[in-house]
């Protein structure tokens, strides 16, 4: 690394640093963060904050409940927010603004670009955005799940520079570094493949977070993809953040594309969800991601789901082959309607009134990802 000429970062901070205990909020382990941020600010860097911890720092307040039951989980997150975010105030002498963001805030494109633009205007007039999931709202149906992914979502919308994501250990590792001595620490990942996910292992058991490794690289993986250097650190140690602010390397650096994703791009790829499936003959062979117009009806076998028109869809062979992500230009209903029309001239007339099936303005290849 050389000195960062860094413009936007995204930092992200676990659970464990936040409430290590589940006794509420410590600043201990947070001022070292914080001071890294109030550096960066110095420096002419933007930075926006995206914080777990809500759970685990309302866990005090309910001491004598069962935790696993998820209305007593969203009671602790509800109380617990407002705790972190005072915490983190506190430690600045400039003003903070809460964000709390659902998978269906951001997989929405009309309200993903609200969010964009409110983390410009944050940005724009000194006011550090601090991002957290609403767990106190979201189902498994709503919930990204982890703040790893989240942070990695949170900074292909603000167009960040550089992702830091704080660990409990130096970065990734050949093997856990837990249980094998002679693990070795990856400084530098040039590309994540199978064998990168298999160091990761499983979630964290027995911690206060909802991720482990492999989510950070899930994290590191759309993040590089849009062409932002992403780190994984040891957030328990100043040392990783005065290494950060020199130049130097204090983890794991995983490198970005030499050929970012356009946004729309990332989005659809990594960010929207597909409401429904569209399948396709399995010797269909059109370049989708150049020319959406060549998928006609003609060629499709089947419409799974059901989605309305602006809904993802994923388009994919009968050998379950996927092909593209895409925005959906028909209602499912429709479409059913008009592939199952025996006069093909009819489907074909019908399409050149009403536009392509897929927008091309909208759309993700898979194939080559």
């Amino acid at each position: 690394m050389s000195n960062p000429n860094w413009k936007r970062v995204v930092i992200k901070v676990g659970s464990a640093l936040i409430s290590p205990n589940q006794q509420g909020c410590s600043s201990h382990y947070l001022l070292s963060i914080a001071q890294f941020i109030v550096r960066c600010r110095a420096n002419g860097t933007q930075v926006v904050l995206v914080s777990s911890g809500s759970v685990a720092a309302g866990a005090h307040l309910f001491p004598e409940l069962e935790k696993s039951d998820i209305a007593i989980k969203k009671a602790m997150a509800a109380a617990g927010q407002t705790e972190m975010i005072a915490t983190w105030d506190r430690l600045f002498d400039f003003p903070s603004a809460q964000i709390l963001l659902t998978h269906a805030d951001l997989r929405d494109r009309e309200r993903y670009v609200s969010i964009r633009e409110t983390i410009f205007s944050l940005l724009d007039n000194g006011v550090l955005p601090i991002v957290n999931e609403n767990d106190t709202v979201t189902t498994d149906k709503l919930k990204v799940g982890d703040n790893d992914n989240l942070s990695a979502m949170v900074a292909s919308a603000a167009e960040a520079d550089a992702l830091i994501i704080c660990s409990d250990i130096d970065g990734l590792y050949d093997k856990n570094p837990h249980e094998h001595d002679d693990a070795t620490l990856l400084k530098t990942v040039d590309n994540i493949d199978a064998s990168i996910y298999a160091m990761a292992g499983g979630a964290v058991k027995g911690g206060v977070g909802t991720g482990g490794m492999r989510t950070k690289i899930e994290a590191a993986e759309k993040a590089v993809s849009h062409g932002i250097d992403t780190y994984i650190i040891n957030g328990f140690t100043e040392l990783s953040f005065n290494m950060l602010l020199n130049g130097e390397n204090p983890g794991t650096h995983f490198k970005p594309h030499a050929k970012p994703m356009q946004e729309n791009v990332h989005w659809m790829r990594h960010t929207s969800n597909a409401q429904g499936e569209v399948i396709v003959e399995g010797d269909f062979d059109a370049q989708l991601d150049s020319d959406a117009e060549q998928l006609t009806s003609s060629e499709i076998v089947d419409v799974k789901g059901e989605f309305s028109v602006g809904d993802t869809i994923l388009v994919r062979k009968e050998d379950g082959t996927k092909l593209v992500k895409a925005k959906s230009n028909y209602s499912s209903c429709l479409l059913n309607f008009i592939a199952n029309q025996e006069n093909e001239e009819f489907a074909n007339e019908f399409e050149e009134k009403t536009g392509p099936i897929i927008s091309d303005q909208h759309i993700a290849n898979l194939e080559k990802e």
